[in-house]
């Protein structure tokens, strides 16, 4: 049985690498299961903008601003009007166009935000061509972006898993848990770590209970 193709978003302040590096737990746990397929967001992000954890072998990337004049980025902060959403839902439309298909999305912190998104833009039909059977979102929020807004106003039929951590102090639990009812029917794994995505072998199981519906 060929394993299942899941394209891989990343968090703010990283890159396709860096996530790649940051998931190889996972990717041994699933093994055969899954193939993991990592994209790079489109957009760059200025040296002080990621202050003394930047290093200039790496690359730091985001996938919008919450501050469009700083182009800087935080989970928590409110704006009417965001920048860069837009390129980058183009660059994840010509992933999938140029490396897919793929059968489902997984997303962590502003990428699994951005997730939510994209499965609300498959299911208006505004991005038809996703064709993503599932989400995995790993410390996902809704965004707090007025112009957002629009992508919460109905459950999604999407089949999603949701996964975060209880200590998690750069995206709270209870901003993931509000995520949660713009799905249908959402299964949702917590663990007690923080922000990060958790793959020992006490998680194989519940990831596979989910993955095993769409094989």
């Amino acid at each position: 049985m060929a394993p299942l193709r899941v394209l891989c978003v990343h968090g703010y302040r990283q890159s396709g690498a860096s996530f790649r590096e940051k998931t190889g737990a996972l990717r041994k746990l699933l093994k055969t299961k899954v193939h993991l397929v990592y994209v790079d967001a489109p957009h760059l992000l200025a040296q002080e903008s990621v202050g003394g954890t930047c290093d200039g072998d790496r690359e730091y990337r985001g996938w919008w601003f919450s501050d469009p004049a700083a182009r800087t980025f935080s989970a928590q902060q409110r704006c009417d009007e965001s920048a860069g959403l837009d390129e980058s839902v183009a660059a994840l439309r010509r992933a999938v166009r140029d490396d897919g298909p793929f059968d489902g999305v997984l997303g962590f912190s502003q990428g699994a935000a951005l997730v939510a998104m994209l499965c609300a833009l498959q299911e208006s039909q505004a991005e038809p061509d996703f064709g993503f059977r599932f989400a995995i979102l790993v410390a996902g929020f809704r965004s707090a972006c007025a112009e957002h807004l629009r992508f919460y106003s109905a459950p999604l039929q999407m089949p999603s898993m949701h996964v975060f951590g209880l200590a998690d102090g750069v995206i709270p639990a209870d901003m993931s848990r509000d995520l949660l009812p713009v799905f249908r029917d959402p299964h949702v794994l917590t663990h007690p770590g923080g922000h990060f995505v958790p793959a020992t072998s006490a998680h194989r199981q519940n990831y596979r209970d989910f993955l095993e519906r769409f094989q």
